[in-house]
């Protein structure tokens, strides 16, 4: 991880118009070079790079915080009407001309973003059910994003480029001031993911079983919603809702450790979230150059894919993660036919005196009516000689006879 971050962080810096050599790096930034190369690390391409990694942390920690919440691989920000609420609440006052100072913006976003997360706690019952919440809020996200095409429609040209490449997530043009913006809602999300990440835990194995340990995941599900929307409503408001990052570091970090828990899934989640957001920056900057692509473009055609590869093989180890609990082998009939009992045998080897019962499944033989030739009765009448097989003390007469 620190080789792919290093190697990410320096072609993030060096490689563009103008090209920097890596090995000039150092003496650009620490000697706050004035020419045209050092204008362009210092104060366009490092704080883009910053603002990656801070945004990609908190994006990979809150979709871990949803995953293990809701218990399901698929509850993405994206899925819960987070991201879209946010993006609403940073694009309304773009398009009705609203003029609004940049220390207000995240608060917009975070209005928008609780507006989301609220709509689906309040429309699947409080988190009652986790399902209930997934399903929710996957039709909260479509009706936020037609409410965002209605905003599209109304807006004028300029305005509607902007809004495109913001919807998209795009690091484009971002500045220390952007970055800036972020310290104060990771001050307070931070202790309040180091206080949810034991609580996780409990929650990943079921409401029943929680309960039982003391936790009333009613009361905490609501909770780690409102520190996914902490750590995601500011980086949409900085820099858009950068699609599906949440999605894939989650499954990366188990499944590169899936015997460990929530607590430990938890930073290298962040980590990982961190380096997929700085690796899709970089083609997205050169791909099409001169002209830049938005970031989330990249991680929705990569991290999908991926994630959903992640997710089918369930991790490496024996342990942890939904991909192998998935897959387990029903159990059938078969497998719980009851066996046919025979003689057992004790510790000193003798045979069980036991008899042999008959199978369940066994077809019963009719018995052969040897009385109907002894006697010539009538078949089907009880007593000797009609039908029934003749007792023991009459069959020894006829043997002495």
């Amino acid at each position: 991880m620190a080789v792919l971050l290093a190697v990410s962080s320096v072609c993030a810096l060096s490689l563009g118009t103008p090209h920097i050599p890596p090995h000039r790096l150092v003496a650009v930034v620490l000697d706050g070079d004035t020419t045209l190369a050092g204008i362009v690390v210092t104060e366009l391409r490092l704080p883009r790079l910053v603002l990656a990694l801070v945004a990609g942390a908190c994006l990979g920690a809150a979709g871990l915080v949803l995953q293990e919440a809701l218990r399901n691989p698929l509850a993405v920000p994206e899925m819960l009407g987070v991201s879209s609420g946010a993006a609403l609440g940073v694009a309304a006052p773009l398009v009705l001309s609203l003029s609004l100072p940049a220390a207000v913006q995240p608060l917009t976003a975070i209005g928008g973003a609780a507006l989301g997360g609220g709509l689906t706690l309040l429309a699947a019952g409080l988190g009652r059910s986790p399902s209930a919440v997934l399903l929710t809020g996957a039709a909260v996200a479509a009706t936020l994003q037609a409410a965002l095409l209605v905003l599209m429609v109304m807006a004028d040209q300029l305005d509607l480029q902007l809004i495109y490449r913001y919807l998209l997530g795009s690091l484009s043009a971002r500045t220390w001031e952007d970055v800036t913006g972020l310290w104060p809602w990771l001050l307070v999300a931070l202790p309040a993911l180091v206080l949810c990440a034991p609580v996780l835990s409990v929650m990943r194995l079921g409401d029943e079983d929680a309960a039982a340990l003391g936790l009333r995941a009613q009361r905490a599900r609501p909770a780690a919603l409102a520190i996914a929307v902490v750590l995601i409503a500011p980086v949409t408001a900085a820099c858009g809702p950068v699609a599906w990052v949440g999605f894939l570091a989650p499954h990366l970090a188990r499944w590169f450790n899936p015997a460990a828990g929530a607590v430990r899934w938890l930073p290298w989640s962040a980590v990982w979230g961190a380096a997929v957001v700085v690796v899709a920056d970089v083609p997205a900057r050169l791909a099409l150059a001169p002209v830049e692509t938005p970031a989330g473009a990249w991680t929705a055609l990569l991290g999908v894919p991926a994630g959903v590869a992640l997710m089918r093989s369930g991790g490496r180890g024996r342990s942890g993660g939904w991909g192998r609990a998935a897959r387990r082998r029903p159990v059938t009939s078969a497998a719980v036919r009851t066996p046919l009992p025979g003689p057992r045998r004790a510790a000193s080897g003798a045979a069980d005196a036991a008899p042999r019962t008959r199978a369940p499944d066994a077809v019963p033989r009719p018995r052969p009516r040897a009385a109907d030739d002894v006697s010539g009765g009538e078949p089907g009448r009880g007593g000797i000689g009609h039908g029934c097989p003749p007792s023991s003390g009459a069959r020894g007469t006829e043997d002495e006879g």
